[in-house]
């Protein structure tokens, strides 16, 4: 899609909820096409035509063709996987895994009388627009290009909160950490504060069944091939991944090899910044790993660096003129070059025709794309970034204020709410895996 200039976080509020919420809190779009506009989803959504081919059957629900090629046209837009005929194939199995899944969730989510309204679709797609920089109906526009409706993405949308209400509802209540649950994990972070520790970010592709783990370790080394060629890490986990971290792109932040499930630490120690790592199996899954940084001790974690930042805008048509264009980059330049201050950039953007700034907005650098996130750790308070050319025009930010993450253990509140989403998002898993093993799929 178009460059994000500030893809804020957006959590639900309400504390230690399940957040996960993979659909919404994420610019990359991914849909399946069943759930028209407007509709609850514990409502039937699947009827197809005659006409239609069906590609699996879930329970007394049809995916048909039509809605696996949906899913498969938009996991190619959204993640850059080029559109041919030997990638489609690639992915193909994987993806309609996802929507069987997906499908089963829905189904339970009815089964509960959980229900997600319209005016949630609408907020959460204004969330998204607002992250991806775009208007809502951009976003309609995008999607059509692809081939994709709006209803689909509403659809997508609509299960991902339907079944982290789910998960929350059933197993909420069931979690507990215990006192001594966070002291263990304190006692092991002093115990290695000087040993390495790595920016990582995975994916868990899980299988019920040691009949069933070759087949997923296939598509699992498919979905690696991808990201080798160039894929992105993050639009491949939101759409994949079946661990909490999938709302996050994967990202898990700076952990210890120790840290992580076993055989997965003694691979990611032998790794280096930058590598996809292939499958990995463990008891009941294959994780993906990359490795994007890595640091001795527990120095400060760049990723909580805390900005406040500006965006300016300089209006240009997609369909300006040469001379327009190349107008608007000597302003920009000019602005750059004059500019020190977030009070400054607000006045001086106004002398320029239809220049605007925003309000500044409080970020965290982990909440940034990672190409915004090295163009503002670039610029020194009271810079500005790089003009970028989007939809809209030539945009920039304005570095407000800068506030270095301080190098400190994590407190017992922080350690505690990571050890609640990590057990409910494992009850969520084996939840979906006893839902597969009642359920009767037919593929097609």
């Amino acid at each position: 899609m178009k460059s994000d200039m500030l893809a804020s976080a957006g959590t639900p509020a309400g504390g230690r909820l399940f957040r996960s919420i993979r659909g919404v809190a994420l610019a990359c779009i991914f849909v399946s096409a069943s759930l028209p506009a407007g509709t609850a989803i514990a409502q039937d959504t699947n009827q197809t035509t005659d006409s239609q081919a069906i590609a699996a059957i879930v329970n007394d629900q049809i995916i048909s063709s039509y809605d696996l090629e949906q899913r498969v046209k938009l996991v190619m837009v959204s993640s850059g996987i080029p559109n041919t005929p030997e990638n489609v194939s690639r992915i193909r199995d994987q993806v309609l895994r996802s929507l069987v899944d997906e499908y089963l969730q829905r189904q339970e989510a009815r089964r509960l009388n959980i229900n997600v309204t319209q005016e949630e679709l609408n907020t959460a797609l204004g969330r998204i627009a607002q992250r991806s920089n775009m208007t809502v109906e951009q976003i309609e526009e995008f999607l059509k290009e692809g081939g994709v409706s709006r209803s689909a993405l509403e659809a997508q949308i609509a299960s991902d909160i339907a079944w982290n209400r789910v998960v929350q509802q059933q197993f909420g209540g069931l979690v507990t950490v215990g006192q001594n649950e966070i002291d263990e994990v304190l006692r092991r972070l002093e115990e290695e504060a000087d040993q390495p520790r790595y920016l990582i970010s995975e994916i868990l592709i899980t299988f019920d069944s040691p009949g069933h783990a070759e087949e997923i370790a296939a598509g699992t080394q498919r979905l690696v091939e991808q990201m080798r060629e160039g894929a992105p890490f993050e639009a491949v986990a939101r759409q994949f991944s079946q661990s909490a971290s999938a709302a996050n792109g994967g990202d898990i932040g700076w952990v210890h090899a120790s840290q992580l499930p076993d055989g997965v630490g003694d691979v990611v120690a032998n790794m280096q910044t930058g590598m996809i790592s292939d499958p990995i199996r463990t008891m009941n899954g294959f994780y993906i790993i990359e490795v994007r940084s890595m640091q001795t001790g527990t120095g400060a974690d760049p990723m909580r660096d805390q900005y406040s930042l500006m965006q300016v805008l300089l209006p240009l048509t997609p369909d300006a003129e040469a001379a327009a264009v190349n107008r608007r980059a000597r302003e920009a330049q000019e602005f750059r070059s004059q500019v020190t201050s977030c009070e400054m950039g607000a006045e001086l953007i106004r002398k320029y025709l239809s220049g605007t700034s925003s309000p500044p907005q409080q970020v965290i650098a982990g909440q940034l794309e990672p190409r915004v996130r090295q163009a503002v750790a670039r610029v020194p308070v009271g810079g500005v970034t790089e003009p970028i050319r989007s939809e809209r025009g030539v945009e920039m930010l304005v570095v407000c204020a800068h506030r270095p993450a301080q190098g400190e253990m994590p407190t017992r509140e922080q350690i505690d709410d990571t050890l609640y989403e990590q057990q409910l998002s494992m009850m969520g898993r084996r939840h979906l895996r006893d839902l597969r093993r009642d359920a009767v799929v037919v593929y097609r």
